[in-house]
């Protein structure tokens, strides 16, 4: 019988990770589960910053971006020591299980926890949307509205300057914010690195959007594919029109969840402490389709990939 679990959030943060905790709470409790919050992480894990989550510790979170247990990066628990001596601080506070709120480096290690015996369920938070085995990570949702708020506002000046306006996305090596934020923005042209990236067609683009009569561009990049400035410089030498790069940067992080992230992270939160309850360890949540589902971490991570939308790829394509 499942008496008592562990919560904790690993990696970058990401809006929605509070509801999650949240639901993890309220739903244990109301299964009399106990629930220990553990401090920053795998971190704070191997320092035993744990304490005991109640009702009232999650009170009026829903609404607040970021994670109230706070999150660390730590590249140590790869050691066998290190792990080692996490599962003895995981069984000196008789915790049955673990959920993990996070993306792929908290995954990897969930899963080497899981194979060392200890049940982990891992919930996908991460703006970049970039988890195998889920078509939308928490946190995503806010990101990108983040990111079209932002590009709304630089069109306003762009337009009234006749500007062309390049915008780095955050995303890592996944372009779905950069993407879907093209097709909200009506963006002429978005750079992704799933896809080849050509100077010639976004020289075309650009050229065939003035020969309309538009005062500006829009151009949306995903970080990691290329160096802004020396694109700058090179539209700037073509179309003898100022340039502006704009890096949004950590301020995608930020900002009240969405009601999609909420939602969606407080079901893949109740959903985690319905498995450890089961007994059932070493799985990931994601959605697909609109369910709510879960895979062997060590699949998801191994056999599985993000799915790219191509669809949405051509549609951004199409509506230039």
């Amino acid at each position: 019988m499942i008496k008592k679990i562990g919560i904790l959030t690993s990696g970058g943060d990401a809006p929605g990770m509070n509801a999650a905790i949240r639901a993890i709470v309220r739903t244990a409790i109301n299964s009399g589960i106990q629930v220990l919050g553990i401090r920053d992480g795998y971190l704070g894990l191997h320092q035993e910053r744990i304490f005991e989550l109640k009702r009232d510790d999650v009170a009026d979170i829903l609404n607040r971006a970021g994670t109230i247990l706070g999150t660390a990066r730590f590249p140590a628990f790869k050691d066998e020591a290190v792990r080692k001596d996490a599962m003895s601080i995981l069984r000196k506070h008789e915790i049955d299980g673990l959920v993990v709120i996070g993306g792929e480096g908290s995954y990897k290690g969930a899963k080497l926890l899981s194979f060392e015996g200890f049940p982990c369920v891992c919930i996908p938070g991460t703006i970049d949307n970039d988890i195998p085995g889920t078509d939308y990570s928490i946190g995503f949702s806010t990101a990108l509205r983040n990111v079209i708020d932002d590009v709304d506002k630089l069109r306003d000046t762009a337009s009234s300057h006749k500007r062309i306006s390049l915008v780095e996305t955050m995303g890592r090596n996944c372009g779905d914010l950069a993407l879907y934020a093209s097709v909200a923005c009506g963006a002429e042209y978005v750079i992704v690195p799933e896809r080849q990236f050509s100077l010639e067609e976004l020289y075309k683009n650009i050229d065939d959007g003035l020969k309309q009569g538009k005062r500006h561009a829009i151009v949306l990049i995903c970080e990691n594919v290329l160096d802004i400035k020396e694109l700058a410089a090179d539209l700037e030498t073509h179309t003898g029109l100022e340039i502006r790069t704009t890096i949004l940067g950590h301020v995608q992080r930020g900002g009240s969840p969405t009601a999609f992230d909420r939602i969606v992270a407080s079901q893949m939160g109740s959903y985690a402490v319905d498995l450890i309850k089961r007994g059932v360890g070493g799985v990931c949540i994601g959605i697909q389709d609109n369910h709510i589902v879960h895979h062997e971490i060590a699949e998801s991570l191994c056999q599985m990939q993000h799915k790219f939308d191509v669809n949405l790829y051509n549609l951004s394509n199409l509506l230039i």
